[in-house]
């Protein structure tokens, strides 16, 4: 059930009216099994996974929180009696037994989204080394169907699993209220990534009907329609015209595509967290942000901080700092042998290095992913290393790094470099996408972006002039936001008139220039296939 779909609409209507309707103590089991019945329409064997998952977090953490329970009053027994090596040696062996609960479910549910997803991709690969080392060894090779949003309720399920390790949140008692956790319906098909200590009161505890919320809810979901329905899906046919066909197009083509593209990513992506952040609000649960204007960033870092903010920050709390303490006895030696100024930087760079690797993987089972993930994290690597050494060498030409004009050519060199890597993760494999690089080098023409030779690539020219306008309103937008204008709220404070002129501009723009059609497949949303 797509969310640009009118089956979407429809169902989304008749749930709200449902949870409103139901007792506000029930009001959580209406949400449950409003989310089940949205997760029947994506296929009904898919459920078995997202039942494993929910299972065995709850056994795990069940269990997790009863050993907690028994530590403490062990530990508060005997405490007075431990000195300093013993409270140490206690702590130590609590974590092992930790551990065995913890390490064979992460493995579990992360080993079905690893099956399902890199199984045949790694059995292709090894087949293919076979082949080259003449070994008598075929691996059979599976493709299977991934379920509705895996990735993301598996990362927010074991973030639960891993807080409730840490001790930093208490396990959920009800396996109702885990599973709603688990199965929200908003976030399950490209997140954002939640966490349990934001999500759950909000979820559990039965919210009223609010008119303003309801009304902002509303917006978002309009504005989010917005990016994907005008720019998203009217700026795949001139991508996948030229990406579909690299050896046609010269050099200037591709660079016009990568842009575009990259306002097609963005449209499709954060136009479809709107649409869940919307529909969130109107059952009166406000979601993590997940966009920050990353178009607008000034390095590369600073756009992944803005870019998919809640699996940054998934993989900064449970991936980057356990990695960053184990590495900091690699630092210690590194000074040794790189010198002070690099082994100090290992902790931090390596760590960095490894998640921009599994962020590629995470993306998809192709080479082009992984080695966008080297990309990205080469490119962040060398930031870090070359951050002093440059600040130092714009201080010695006198450069002024505090005006506009050096803030608009930070913003566009991150443009550029993102725009590559972009190429990197939108052609049909890595060599394709270097070749595509390459012709942009040695293949420019600047002519045919004044003499029509952009109507070759799928868009009439009324369609043209609707993608640059609607990108330019985005920007507009952005603009705004990134001046700390709310836009809802300063809407909402206009006059009627102009509100309803501004509310009725934007539902015609959605229904005159909505890309539609035979062909037209509403839950084509990129980030789902992931």
């Amino acid at each position: 059930m797509a969310f640009t779909s009118m089956q979407f609409v429809m169902f989304l209507v008749l749930a709200v009216a449902v949870y409103y309707l139901t007792p506000k103590r029930y009001r959580w089991v209406t949400l449950l099994v409003v989310n089940y019945v949205f997760y029947y329409f994506a296929g009904v064997k898919y459920f078995v996974y997202l039942f494993a998952t929910t299972i065995s977090t709850y056994i795990a953490t069940t269990k997790l929180g009863n050993m907690a329970a028994e530590n403490k009053a062990a530990y508060n027994a005997v405490k007075a009696e431990l000195d300093r090596d013993g409270k140490k040696a206690w702590k130590a062996d609590f974590t092992k037994k930790k551990r065995r609960v913890l390490v064979p479910t992460l493995v579990f549910n992360f080993g079905i989204l690893a099956v399902l997803k890199y199984s045949g991709f790694v059995s292709e690969n090894l087949n293919a080394l076979f082949a080259k080392i003449s070994a008598p060894v075929e691996l059979p090779v599976f493709h299977f169907l991934l379920p509705l949003g895996i990735s993301f309720y598996t990362f927010q399920t074991m973030g639960y699993l891993i807080d409730v390790y840490r001790e930093k949140v208490a396990p959920e008692k009800n396996i109702g209220k885990l599973a709603l956790f688990i199965s929200f319906f908003p976030t399950i098909v490209q997140g954002p990534i939640g966490r349990f200590q934001h999500l759950s009161k909000q979820l559990f505890e039965g919210n009223d009907f609010s008119y303003e919320r309801t009304k902002f809810g509303v917006q978002l979901m309009l504005w989010g329609a917005f990016k994907k329905l005008v720019i998203a899906d009217r700026a795949s046919v001139l991508v996948d015209n030229v990406f579909g066909f690299p050896d046609t197009f010269g050099g200037t083509y591709v660079a016009v595509a990568a842009l575009v593209y990259c306002i097609q990513l963005y449209g499709d992506f954060s136009g479809g967290i709107d649409i869940a952040t919307g529909a969130a609000q109107i059952f009166g649960v406000d979601l993590e942000k997940n966009f920050e204007r990353p178009y607008l960033a000034t390095s590369i870092p600073d756009f992944w901080r803005r870019w998919h903010i809640t699996l940054g920050a998934w993989f900064r709390d449970y991936v980057f700092y356990p990695l960053s303490k184990f590495f900091t006895k690699v630092g210690k030696k590194g000074r040794q042998v790189l010198g002070n100024y690099i082994g100090k930087m290992l902790p931090v760079l390596i760590p960095q290095f490894i998640i921009f690797f599994l962020i590629g993987i995470w993306h998809g089972a192709e080479w082009k992913y992984i080695a966008f993930g080297f990309y990205n994290g080469m490119l962040i690597v060398l930031g870090i290393l070359f951050e002093e050494p440059l600040r130092n060498l714009a201080e010695k030409l006198h450069i002024n790094t505090q005006c506009f004009s050096w803030h608009l050519f930070q913003i566009l060199r991150t443009l550029v470099l993102v725009a590559l890597g972009k190429i990197i993760t939108r052609a049909a494999g890595f060599s394709i996408s270097v070749s595509m690089m390459h012709s942009m080098i040695v293949n420019w023409d600047t002519d045919i972006l004044f003499n029509g030779g952009l109507l070759q690539l799928g868009l009439d020219s009324k369609d043209l002039w609707v993608l640059v306008l609607a990108s330019l309103v985005l920007l507009a937008v952005s603009i705004m936001q990134e001046c700390g204008i709310k836009v809802r709220e300063t809407l909402a404070k206009q006059n009627l008139y102009f509100r309803w002129a501004v509310y009725l501009c934007a539902v015609f723009s959605l229904i005159i220039f909505g890309v539609y059609g035979l062909n037209y497949n509403a839950a084509d949303f990129i980030y789902r296939g992931f």
